[in-house]
């Protein structure tokens, strides 16, 4: 009888293996999904700094009545400008407050002067040291803040197509609905 080598029996074991991985990760709720260990916990406090002319997003505003989003972006950010006119509708909608990320402020004042600037307030955070508090990746970045100051939602990534529709909106209106 002859004897099977182990090691003519382990690249399949080991490809089976890996296959299970796979199927096990395809299988989760969001692959994609960054998980934020800020959702549910108070907002991290803002950088006390703005653009010129500019109001000054505090962190009051924060805990005031009603759903509000905080927007981490740059004008340096394709995807940022990309999402800039989803910003501006929803700005008609509900208070979006902007926490402007390592921008030279006369180019974040330019690109606010020539596509509209949907934030009722804003913060510089020319160092990023926000950023990091509030768990951001890179921008744009956009937290769902309710009345008291929580974080209920964190979306990574520009608000478009798909991902708007199907993985942003069913937040923010879950939000809107829980605040009536």
């Amino acid at each position: 009888m002859a004897r099977i080598s182990p090691l003519v029996v382990l690249p399949p074991v080991a490809f089976a293996a890996l296959a299970a991985m796979f199927l096990w990760g395809m299988g989760r709720e969001d692959p994609d999904a960054l998980p934020s260990a800020m959702v549910g916990r108070e907002a991290p406090a803002l950088p006390q700094t703005t653009l010129p002319g500019k109001e000054q997003l505090t962190d009051e505003m924060l805990r005031e009545p009603g759903v509000k989003l905080v927007n981490f972006w740059a004008s340096w950010c394709p995807p940022c400008r990309a999402e800039h006119p989803t910003l501006m509708d929803l700005s008609e909608r509900l208070p979006v407050y902007g926490v402007d990320l390592k921008d030279p402020e006369a180019n974040a004042l330019r690109f606010l002067e020539e596509d509209g600037d949907p934030f009722h307030a804003i913060a510089t955070d020319p160092r990023g040291r926000a950023a990091i508090d509030w768990g951001v990746t890179a921008p744009p970045e956009t937290f769902i803040i309710d009345g008291q100051g929580r974080v209920l939602h964190r979306f990574a990534g520009p608000l478009l197509r798909e991902d708007y529709t199907n993985r942003f909106l069913p937040e923010l209106e879950k939000a809107l609905s829980e605040a009536e």
